[in-house]
């Protein structure tokens, strides 16, 4: 994982908490709205891959500086200095937060436009302020959302709003967000943190073999035929039929106790 001062470079920066087992990513540029550099969404894969492998991190945070914004969108004037090959890697760099091993939430609060909303629709939950507002406004620049962003949209909340979101560059608030069911729950500001807070305690108290490997079958058969993904779940779920997290959770609830996960004790 890249040391602080390299981080700072790309307007980022990693708070740890061992004792909650969490790490948070902090789009650090409050004065620029956390505008994502180009060259950070590379080291943000980097960042996620690496706490992917992370024994000490159970959930990962994503949120913004500040309170203004989330992430206002990418810097637009490096968009026409990339290689067009480049430019084909958005993507999967952005995505990253799916590929994580581990649940990622988005903690969200003010504007979240562009990169910065196509960041939070990869992760797991989206806990938003009440002040959050979404966009995809790229059309009003000429342009395509090129990160998933209209994909992802149409995935959760259906075609017909991905077209009335991003067809009109439409700013999206906070409980309207929430009923397409692009953001998990929302909050008011002074208690966003704190729904943060019990979000996290809530993943890290569950078996985390179970949890990386029920992520996993979500995000791989979410679009496949409904064959093809009860097949998906039904391998894993035999898998983890075996594993010593299970045994233990069937004695402790015929002993009416709470189980202690034999996999939380490992190094």
């Amino acid at each position: 994982m890249l040391c602080d001062e390299a981080l700072r470079e790309y307007a980022l920066s990693v708070e740890r908490d061992p004792a909650r087992h969490r790490t948070t990513i902090v789009l650090d540029d409050a004065e620029r709205r956390n505008t994502i550099p180009f060259p950070a969404r590379a080291v943000l894969a980097r960042l996620f891959a690496a706490l992917s492998d992370d024994r000490q991190t159970r959930v990962v945070v994503i949120r913004g500086a500040g309170t203004d914004a989330f992430s206002a969108g990418g810097n637009i004037a490096q968009f026409m200095e990339a290689d067009p090959e480049e430019l084909a890697d958005l993507a999967w760099n952005v995505g990253a937060p799916e590929r994580c091993a581990k649940p990622v939430i988005a903690q969200l609060q003010g504007f979240t436009f562009g990169v910065g909303l196509e960041l939070a629709l990869a992760c797991d939950f989206r806990v938003a302020a009440t002040t959050t507002v979404v966009a995809l406004p790229e059309i009003k620049l000429g342009m395509i959302p090129g990160s998933g962003g209209s994909q992802r949209v149409a995935a959760i909340a259906g075609l017909g709003r991905a077209k009335d979101m991003a067809m009109r560059g439409r700013r999206i608030p906070a409980l309207e967000a929430h009923a397409w069911g692009l953001l998990t729950s929302v909050h008011s500001p002074a208690e966003l943190d704190q729904a943060v807070a019990d979000l996290v305690a809530e993943l890290a108290a569950l078996p985390q073999p179970a949890l990386r490997a029920l992520k996993r079958v979500l995000n791989s058969s979410y679009d496949a035929p409904l064959h093809v993904a009860m097949d998906i779940e039904g391998r894993e779920y035999a898998r983890l039929r075996s594993t010593p997290d299970f045994a233990e959770g069937v004695r402790a609830f015929g002993e009416k106790r709470p189980p202690h996960f034999p996999s939380f004790d490992e190094p």
